[in-house]
């Protein structure tokens, strides 16, 4: 791209000159300039005689510069006035309700600018964005939770057809293949099907790279901390509902190093933060046994992945159908359950979430004799 001609003061007053002399027309033809320098430098030599093409002297320029920045400090200043008047309503009702002002004004503020003024961190929003649920990825979770109980309700023998034929007994429309993609999703295998056949008279489970052996063997003692980790989910109940508790448990000093409250089944609802708590709180070592039953929520590809990527855990699994290789979880949800829920009186979700953090906090606050 051609640079911006510059013209001396002489060049200025001469092209004025010719241009007097003939027409400002042929004289910028003449000179190779715009019709419109040659009036503009017509307009300046009579304004200011001898004084002109001078340029700005260093005051002049400094109040320019202390003009413009004073201007872009104004418009700062309104933007904040404008944006704390619109959002006015909102600050006193808590944070949610600032996040959605935030969400509906991205169109006319920018996002740092609103953070900025309403004292709010952007990562803090982009958080709160992530975490809802979009009406599509409702109903996913949704049909993963009907379909997960009805599985189990009976006790792992209906397949994809009678699963349909339930859900539609349900309200629910769901077709056949839509019903299979979901049990495979799951990984919900029913005991009547051809995957599950017998030989000699012992049944057992086509391969699933997701399932692994016992390799804890119900050795539940440890002689140091993140060797040998067990979990197990457990339903809460409560007035509003079924919560679902997700423990992590180290067997050096049984502590819960890991866990979790949710409305759903999901992997990144039970598993998954129950895992980082764990590993934020305690770490891994080389050669940790993580030892869990075969449930969805852990016999699953993202569960594996995220597992996987760590090189050194050495993943256990409880045999189907055997509790007792997952003693310790299930002995934790027992003495829980019978401190915290009380059928006469059932507490809302919000008083468990409390009672459970509580009763967490008092366990692992206790020194426990191996």
């Amino acid at each position: 791209m051609e640079k911006y001609k510059i013209y001396d003061r002489d060049f200025r007053v001469n092209a004025v000159k010719l241009g007097l002399e003939t027409n400002f027309f042929k004289a910028a033809k003449q000179l190779g300039v715009p019709t419109t320098n040659i009036y503009r430098w017509r307009n300046e030599l009579s304004k200011d005689g001898s004084k002109s093409f001078c340029g700005r002297t260093p005051e002049q320029k400094r109040i320019a510069e202390l003009k413009l920045a004073l201007r872009r400090k104004l418009k700062k200043v309104e933007i904040q006035i404008e944006i704390l008047q619109s959002a006015g309503r909102y600050i006193h009702q808590g944070k949610p309700h600032i996040f959605h002002f935030i969400e509906n004004n991205l169109d006319k503020y920018s996002l740092w600018r609103m953070c900025q003024v309403l004292g709010i961190m952007p990562a803090t929003y982009i958080n709160w964005k992530n975490k809802i649920l979009s009406p599509r990825k409702r109903k996913t979770i949704l049909l993963e939770k009907e379909i997960t109980s009805i599985f189990y309700e009976y006790k792992e023998m209906y397949g994809n057809a009678k699963i349909a034929a339930e859900l539609q007994s349900r309200g629910i429309q769901l077709k056949l293949c839509a019903v299979s993609w979901y049990m495979k999703r799951l990984g919900l295998v029913s005991k009547h099907s051809t995957k599950n056949k017998v030989k000699s008279g012992i049944r057992f489970n086509a391969h699933n790279p997701c399932i692994f052996p016992n390799v804890l063997n119900r050795q539940f003692k440890a002689d140091k901390p993140s060797l040998i980790w067990v979990t197990g989910i457990a339903s809460l109940e409560t007035a509003q509902g079924l919560l679902y508790l997700t423990i992590i448990i180290d067997l050096f000093d049984r502590k819960i190093i890991g866990w979790n409250l949710s409305e759903h089944l999901t992997i990144r609802e039970t598993s998954m933060p129950a895992w980082e708590m764990a590993v934020q709180n305690r770490g891994t070592k080389k050669g940790l046994i993580f030892h869990s039953d075969r449930s969805s929520q852990y016999a699953n590809k993202i569960f594996t992945r995220k597992l996987n990527s760590y090189e050194h855990i050495i993943r256990s699994m409880a045999r189907a159908g055997n509790h007792l290789d997952n003693a310790v979880p299930r002995s934790f949800f027992i003495s829980i359950k019978s401190e915290l829920v009380n059928l006469n009186s059932l507490p809302t979700k919000k008083d468990m979430e409390d009672k459970v953090a509580h009763y967490i906090e008092n366990l692992n606050s206790k020194v426990v004799t191996l």
